[in-house]
């Protein structure tokens, strides 16, 4: 069905029949007088007669412009049938780290060896992909944590952000309870439903003004549960002028702080050494179970006032463009003074 955001815009249609009954044109009289006839050669009846059959179709074609102008402005738009969309009641926020260290290469991804970001950018936005019905927002945390993207539903948005992210953008240090905080915040914006944080590093927290543990009894007392990862290879190959060894690139991973937040929040903490148990946690993460509510229904529409729009613009450039020819016309059989 055809839909009008604002029909109110319809009681415009008689505007110009008001304008030139309140205020008409002037000048006529001089017109008249500048019509006397003293040319033999100019031929009056004929010339009269084009030109009021000229200003008859242009009216018509200035009134259908106007309507068209009129319809336009009021919005119209084509309702498409109801759709229904599936809610789960989640808020759903995703907290990420990047910091230095999540430039290490640890991790393996179709045979090429990735930095953790890369493989949390591949591995987490699959999952994005799959929350369909959940309120997905995205938090990006270094030295300082920074919302990126808030609570919404469209989650291309998300995931696209998610991969724009780059190392060190927030600074090289972790500050693992800022972004707790800034989850806590968000989410207490937006107290309906079940809320959930997924919080990644591959550290400890170094940087910021709030203690992680003190951030998780603030969100364990907003209801706000927290699934905490820690991200980052057991064992590593490190190649020097001096030979192969084998280092441990998760050294500074605080998993005790991070298994204490998920404890105190009702979450549980996961360990992804490699891409396969990374992509395992997700799918754990996927089993989370929904808050029912009723399904919210909306109805797509399509926007029609381009069409009306061009068609009075198109009626507009050709009126001009017949004025200007028709002025042309008759400035070309205007005969010249003879003088004797």
């Amino acid at each position: 069905m055809i839909h009008f955001e604002w029909p109110w815009l319809f009681l415009l249609l008689p505007l110009p029949w008001l304008v030139r009954l309140f205020f008409p044109a002037t000048g006529s009289a001089r017109d008249a007088a500048l019509r006397v006839p003293f040319f033999e050669e100019f031929e009056e009846a004929k010339t009269r007669t084009s030109q009021i059959k000229i200003k008859q179709k242009s009216l018509w074609f200035a009134v259908i412009a106007w309507l068209l102008l009129v319809v336009a402005s009021t919005r119209p738009q084509w309702l498409g049938d109801p759709v229904s969309l599936p809610v789960t009641g989640r808020n759903l926020m995703l907290a990420v780290d990047l910091s230095g260290s999540m430039e290490v290469e640890d991790f393996t991804l179709a045979g090429h060896q990735v930095t953790r970001l890369y493989a949390t950018q591949a591995v987490a936005g699959k999952f994005i992909e799959r929350r369909e019905g959940d309120r997905l927002g995205l938090i990006l945390f270094g030295k300082q944590a920074y919302l990126q993207t808030p609570l919404t539903f469209d989650r291309e948005t998300v995931q696209t952000l998610l991969h724009e992210a780059v190392i060190g953008l927030a600074g090289q240090e972790t500050a693992i309870g800022d972004a707790i905080g800034l989850a806590v915040k968000r989410l207490r914006e937006n107290d309906a439903g079940e809320r959930v944080l997924i919080l990644l590093t591959d550290g400890a927290n170094t940087a910021g003004e709030v203690e992680p543990i003190k951030a998780a009894e603030l969100a364990a007392a907003e209801g706000l549960k927290i699934y905490t990862i820690g991200i980052g290879a057991d064992e590593m190959t490190v190649r020097s002028l001096f030979g192969s060894r084998k280092v441990n690139p998760s050294a500074d991973l605080d998993e005790a702080t991070l298994t204490a937040i998920a404890e105190k929040t009702g979450g549980r903490y996961f360990r992804a050494k490699n891409t396969e148990e990374f992509e395992e946690i997700y799918q754990l993460l996927d089993q989370l179970e929904p808050v029912e509510q009723e399904k919210q229904r909306f109805r797509p529409a399509s926007a029609l006032y381009p069409w009306p729009l061009g068609g009075a613009m198109l009626i507009a450039a050709l009126l001009i463009l017949n004025r200007s020819l028709t002025g042309i016309q008759i400035l070309s059989h205007a005969p010249s003074i003879k003088q004797e």
